[in-house]
């Protein structure tokens, strides 16, 4: 070997040793090194620490989910259930967080085998979207779309969406034809592929069969997502004569309304929650709701739910005990169809707008009964609607006067014992005459008691010229001082005219406000004249009801309510301890004196027990106890949406009625009102009032 590196170096002509080899050989030898460190990591890295990552490869997220329970129950005051659940069993379906649309795709194909489904209006796009989502048939559109589907002007390729949107409009292009079969799984598809992560949807809870209920149960393995639950539907044994008082709830589809979804949502609402979304279900949500289920969940590192385990089965809704009671309730519904059926049968009614009636406790403000039935004029159909008693305004006429005659003792300008007026006309320029309905000329004066025994008009036009310090020359303009408006309506509102009443069902409106001037300005002198006798303003009935009860309570004006209490639910379902208790609560008291109130009192008992010829309420004075009473009329005239600009439009008649008792302690008070008829005669309203007082004072023992 010597030899032969001696020959290499004299070939070379080198005697210095060469560095390169070694160089080279230090290279190898730290590579070697680097790989032998790396090769002990990995093995180290296996021994001490394979299990744990081996754990977090496999390992799970746990997160809560939220299930709804059953809304709570409503009942009535003697504990009769008006509102209450009917459960049906129901097929759902739990959103991973990551599921693909081919996944929902083969789950909905496996369901379809053992659940019908029916189809349901589809957009073009949601057939599409059901299309596209089978395995490779979108890669496969891709395809075959025209390059310009794929890439834009540069070449350059398109994003995800944008392919996927022009997919959508090549299958569009090329035509969809889905069979029934095929449609019902669209359907599916759909509300699968709609629903949000780690939300439940009802696929399915109407007409499950048993048997479709037991192939799912057998094949949940192949089936991520999908499970077998329950569903509940609002039913009404008593009757739906109040429905529309209770109100509505939304529907799984529906879920939580636009305008409120932000604030629900931050008080722990999902999206598609069924919630109250009107009236008493909706003013009392947060009760009747209840208390959600809790659902621990694991969800693995492909996305998808591997464990549920429930943590905390809910608590059902709250209850609500109602002031009403069904019987009666039913009975005050059954009077008013009745009256109303007759004014058909009279012939009032083609302008009606229906007809309303409600009935309270004047010391509470508890309701008794509210009921409505609203008619379509241009059709002749009727509606129930309990709700029109705080959302639909009229003018009352005459009804309103106890509130006049009570501001012009308050404002001064009468006394209880110097009350008696000249009972005259008034003549303005251009304007017909105003009067009452007696001939002019049938009593020369009236005192305040009297006027409102034969309903005069001219005594309540005579205390309106002197609250306004008028001057008044017969077809001369009236000078009236400018705040006559706001100081009759003062005095109006603390009755509860012109004000909402504060009743505890949302979506109260009020009445409309007569403007007070013309067009140039001047003073609508004669419209205040007509707000005097109850014939330019609007109120709703509960308005109306809130006014004679305090004049019958002795001038508290107390806030209307339906619900008396509200009541847990126990884990059995059944009621459990009372909550809260409403308790009556005093709005204002009204500034009249007693000797002052009694000469309302006694106008209204003589309106009923009078015995002159032009005395107004005496339908109601055979009843086993007196009352009290106060009749309107209003001329009014109908207007037809589908001709508003009619110059001449039918004139028509507000028929309306108040009334307490018994007059000595008053434990009821009721408002009536029959819209829009077209003849003065019948006495529909005091019907309505007197069959109601029979049938109370019977069941209260009061005949």
């Amino acid at each position: 070997m010597r030899k032969i590196l001696d020959i290499i170096k004299k070939r070379t002509g080198s005697q210095s040793k060469s560095t390169i080899p070694f160089r080279l050989n230090l290279l190898f030898f730290i590579v070697f090194a680097l790989f032998a460190l790396l090769v002990g990591q990995l093995a180290y890295l296996q021994i001490v620490y394979g299990g744990k990552f081996a754990a977090e490869v496999n390992r799970t997220d746990k997160t809560v989910m939220s299930g709804n329970v059953p809304r709570g129950m409503i009942y009535d005051s003697k504990g009769r259930l008006l509102v209450g659940n009917s459960t049906e069993n129901a097929i759902t379906y739990t959103k991973s967080s990551g599921v693909k649309s081919s996944d929902i795709y083969q789950i909905v194909n496996r369901l379809t085998k053992y659940v019908s489904f029916e189809k349901e209006n589809l957009s073009t796009r949601d057939k599409a979207d059901y299309i596209l989502a089978a395995p490779g048939k979108s890669a496969k559109v891709a395809k075959q779309m025209p390059k310009s589907y794929r890439v834009d002007s540069n070449g350059d390729q398109l994003s995800s969406s944008k392919i996927y949107n022009n997919e959508i409009k090549y299958i569009k292009n090329q035509g969809i034809h889905l069979n029934s079969e095929e449609l019902a799984k669209a359907s599916v598809f759909k509300k699968m592929s709609s629903a949000y992560s780690l939300s439940s949807i009802f696929l399915k809870d109407k007409n499950l069969s048993s048997k479709e209920i037991a192939q799912v149960s057998e094949h949940l393995t192949e089936l991520p997502g999908v499970s077998i639950g329950t569903n509940w539907n609002r039913e009404y044994p008593q009757g739906k004569s109040i429905a529309s008082i209770i109100g509505g709830v939304s529907t799984e589809q529906q879920g939580i309304p636009d305008d409120e979804l932000n604030t629900m949502l931050a008080y722990g609402y999902s999206r598609n929650d069924r919630v109250g979304t009107s009236y008493l279900e909706k003013s009392y949500e947060t009760i009747l709701s209840g208390t959600k289920s809790q659902r621990e969940v694991q969800i693995g590192g492909n996305n998808q739910i591997k464990q549920s385990k429930l943590v905390y089965k809910g608590q059902k809704g709250g209850n609500l005990n109602l002031t009403i009671d069904s019987k009666f309730q039913k009975k005050v519904k059954s009077i008013l169809d009745s009256e109303y059926s007759a004014a058909q049968a009279d012939g009032v009614t083609s302008y009606s707008d229906g007809a309303y009636v409600v009935a309270t406790n004047p010391k509470t403000g508890a309701i008794l009964a509210m009921a409505g039935i609203k008619n379509d004029p241009t059709t002749g159909k009727t509606t129930e609607d309990s709700l029109g008693v705080i959302n639909r305004a009229f003018v009352m006429g005459s009804a309103v006067k106890g509130a006049t005659v009570l501001g012009a003792l308050m404002d001064g300008v009468i006394t209880p014992t110097n009350n008696t007026q000249a009972d005259v006309p008034i003549y303005l320029p251009g304007t017909a005459i105003k009067k009452s309905v007696y001939p002019i000329g049938t009593f020369s004066s009236l005192n305040a008691e009297m006027a409102l025994q034969v309903s005069s008009n001219e005594y309540m036009m005579a205390l309106a010229m002197k609250e306004a310090n008028a001057k008044y020359t017969p077809n001369k303009y009236i000078h009236m001082d400018s705040d006559i408006f706001s100081k009759m309506r003062g005095y109006f509102n603390q009755f509860g005219l012109g004000v909402k009443t504060g009743i505890d069902i949302s979506g109260e409106t009020t009445g409309l406000v007569g403007s007070t001037h013309t067009s140039d300005g001047q003073l609508k002198t004669g419209s205040a004249l007509d707000l005097s006798f109850g014939n330019y303003d609007s109120y709703t009935l509960m308005e109306m009801a809130q006014y004679i009860s305090t004049i019958a309570n002795g001038g508290y004006r107390m806030r209307p309510y339906i619900v008396q209490s509200t009541q847990k639910t126990t884990d059995n379902g059944k009621k459990g301890a009372i909550e809260s208790v409403t308790e009556p609560k005093v709005l204002n008291r009204v500034g009249f004196t007693s000797s002052e109130l009694n000469v309302v009192r006694k106008g209204m008992y003589a309106a009923v027990h009078g015995t002159n010829g032009w005395t107004t309420a005496t339908k109601l004075k055979d009843l086993s106890q007196d009352v009290a009473a106060k009749t309107g009329t209003a001329q009014t005239f109908y207007f037809n949406p589908n001709d508003p600009d009619n110059p001449d439009p039918p004139e028509t008649i507000n028929n309306s009625l108040v009334t307490f008792g018994p007059y000595d302690d008053p434990n009821i008070a009721i408002a009536v009102v029959f819209p829009n008829i077209t003849s003065e005669s019948g006495n529909y309203s005091q019907m309505v009032a007197k069959q109601i007082y029979e049938y109370y004072f019977k069941a209260t023992g009061q005949d």
